[in-house]
């Protein structure tokens, strides 16, 4: 049965942020606000969290998983970037994009694209996610909360606890957060190229 911790969405109470960081490190799986919408998300090395998000969400081993990062140093830990390439995401940084990039040894497996062995990656603009990724000490795995067969993301806190009750272990809510996935920029092959467009304005890169 999921745990529903209702925060300030600017300044996040630290005991709160604390026992959502907790439960994430013993392997939960929580919901949790960022600044484009609802995601979910696990710990980096916790298998059965991806399964879960795998079963919610009905995704297939194509599906780009996200590295919710706190900031360009973590990133940085995870996928290859040179020069250019990194001029332009800390242009756009932090905020609602997801960037495709060429995974580094770091990242597990099965979280890589099987083909491409790409990864993606984002710096969040959203005080309650960046406390807890502060706290926390390292990325999320995550992926947009879209059910399948609907078009647009939860956006009440209330609402993805009643329906994802047993699914999850945790709802972090900071109230509405919006319907709009990130826009998804694959950089994969050095020159930019727009996989989903979303919240992120898209002009910069086209």
């Amino acid at each position: 049965m999921a745990t529903y911790f209702d925060v300030h969405p600017v300044d996040p109470q630290p005991r709160t942020i604390s026992r959502v960081a907790d439960l994430v490190r013993r392997d939960g799986l929580i919901a949790y606000p960022t600044d484009s919408c609802f995601a979910l998300g696990c710990r980096l090395g916790n298998r059965d969290g991806i399964d879960r998000i795998r079963a919610i969400r009905h995704l297939d081993d194509r599906h780009h998983f996200t590295l919710v990062c706190r900031d360009f140093a973590q990133l940085g830990q995870f996928v290859r970037i040179d020069n250019a390439v990194f001029r332009s995401l800390k242009a756009a940084t932090p905020g609602s994009y997801t960037f495709i990039l060429p995974a580094t040894k770091e990242v597990p497996r099965r979280l890589l694209h099987p083909r491409k062995k790409t990864v993606g990656v984002r710096i969040p603009d959203h005080a309650v996610t960046q406390a807890l990724l502060a706290e926390l000490g390292e990325p999320l795995v995550s992926s947009t909360l879209l059910l399948p067969d609907e078009v647009e993301p939860m956006t009440q806190g209330w609402e993805i606890k009643e329906r994802l009750e047993h699914a999850v272990d945790a709802v972090l809510d900071s109230g509405e957060c919006g319907t709009q996935p990130t826009t998804v920029v694959d950089f994969s092959q050095g020159e930019p190229e727009i996989v989903r467009h979303g919240a992120g304005d898209p002009s910069r890169f086209e």
